[in-house]
């Protein structure tokens, strides 16, 4: 089972349906895999269980069969169904310690964060990469808090060791400025899955990014 996580590569792509051009999950995961992505988080807010279950049950095989990380937003039980690599989950989640008691020792657990206390409180209950952010405003989460900016990423970045992400309104035009705060990988919803084409658009972010490395 593949265990990269986001200190070991650049690029973190989220599924959104709403932004994805009418094209299907299938088609816009396999074109983030045939451009490299090597994590995929499912995403997805207004899909009944059934749907979501028969999507991560297809894209369990395509991130398998392309040696990717496959990581399920907020349903534990779907994760645990498909045999998903990890479960992300937020603040007002199952605790992170339930979670692991509910998933065993060996499944990615990524937790949301906000704030120094709560990277503190992820670490210490052994989450094994948090999210950093909000960085920007963003559209794509509903019930979004407020933006962190770069204050937070740079605290995160001197002061926590576990691989984190940075997230929330990150696009080509900005991210060269988050790595230059410190993030080794970022997470995009809209300016990857809402791109004519994706790989045109991965490679794009890719060189801007590595830009500010």
């Amino acid at each position: 089972m593949p265990k990269v996580l986001p200190g070991q590569t650049d690029l973190y792509a989220l599924t959104d349906s709403r932004l994805s051009l009418d094209r299907s999950v299938e088609d816009v995961v396999r074109a983030l895999l045939g451009a490299g992505i090597r994590i995929v988080q499912y995403r997805e807010k207004r899909l009944s269980p059934a749907r979501m279950l028969d999507e991560c049950r297809l894209l369990r095989r395509l991130t398998e069969n392309a040696g990717a990380c496959f990581i399920i937003d907020d349903h534990v039980d779907i994760a645990m169904i498909v045999g998903a690599d990890g479960v992300h989950i937020g603040q007002e989640d199952l605790p992170l310690v339930d979670v692991r008691r509910l998933v065993g020792p060996d499944m990615i657990i990524g937790v949301s964060t906000h704030a120094p206390e709560q990277a503190v409180t992820a670490v210490r209950n052994g989450a094994d990469y948090i999210g950093v952010g909000p960085i920007f405003a963003t559209q794509t989460k509903e019930d979004v808090v407020a933006p962190v900016g770069f204050a937070y990423l740079d605290w995160v970045a001197q002061n926590i060791e576990l691989p984190f992400v940075a997230i929330g309104g990150i696009k080509e035009h900005n991210i060269a400025d988050v790595a230059r705060h410190g993030a080794k990988c970022c997470a995009l919803v809209s300016e990857l899955v809402g791109a004519k084409d994706i790989g045109r658009k991965v490679a794009s972010v890719r060189r801007a990014m590595h830009e500010g490395a």
